[in-house]
């Protein structure tokens, strides 16, 4: 299997930074924080990766005001946006967790990868600078740049959503929270939205809002026949 760095085309300079970002707080406690856990590491790499991305958005999208340019940047580290983006890193084989939160799915749980990809963000910083982060944020994130320059309408998934099966029938969908977990500064909601009398999408988010909009943007793409 190919190292992570080979995959994210990053070499650590200290191997124990990597070794940090990849190390779950289930691990962690179990193991008396001998080795530190990725939390402070995942503090680090949200601002980093909201800078990072901020200014590229600038840079690229010319005519887009603050209020677009907020919208898109919440769309690239949203919790399920980070979550996909380390899917396809495959980034769930190579992290640290106890048995238990491995038997519990934590390998592929949104919050949990979402959290280890700003944990390497983080940790690239420290161990490259800026220059080194940017350009790795910027490599990785290019697919998702262009799909959402070429896409940025998808602003209110909610009411795209609502008009659609509305047109179908009067009902309107609904949205409940199954789940909310972590501190108050670190919230992840999980949502469910549902019409007529069906469950259409599930979405999580570190808002409620952000949460809905998700479970509403699943929903729209999965296509389903809502007559």
């Amino acid at each position: 299997m190919p190292s992570l760095e080979s995959l994210i085309g990053y070499t650590f300079s200290n191997a124990r930074l990597l070794e940090e970002a990849l190390t779950h707080a289930s691990l962690a406690k179990k193991l008396k924080h001998e080795v530190p856990s990725n939390q402070r590491l995942e503090f680090l790499g949200d601002a980093v990766l909201q800078l990072t991305l901020s200014e590229v958005l600038f840079r690229l999208w010319s005519g887009a005001d603050e209020g677009t340019l907020s919208k898109g940047r919440s769309r690239l580290v949203s919790t399920l946006a980070l979550a996909n983006m380390a899917r396809r890193m495959g980034l769930g084989a190579f992290l640290k967790m106890d048995r238990g939160e491995e038997a519990n799915g934590g390998r592929d749980r949104d919050s949990i990868l979402a959290d280890a990809f700003e944990a390497i963000t983080g940790a690239v910083y420290l161990d490259g600078g800026m220059a080194a982060c940017q350009e790795l944020v910027k490599r990785l994130f290019e697919p998702d740049l262009a799909l959402l320059l070429a896409q940025p309408e998808d602003q209110n998934p909610k009411g795209r959503l609502q008009e659609k099966l509305q047109s179908l029938n009067r009902e309107a969908p609904t949205y409940h929270v199954l789940e909310s977990s972590g501190p108050d500064h670190d919230r992840s909601f999980v949502v469910e939205v549902r019409w007529n009398g069906r469950v259409l999408g599930r979405g999580v988010g570190r808002s409620k809002k952000e949460a809905e909009a998700v479970a509403a943007g699943v929903a729209w793409e999965a296509k389903l026949d809502c007559g």
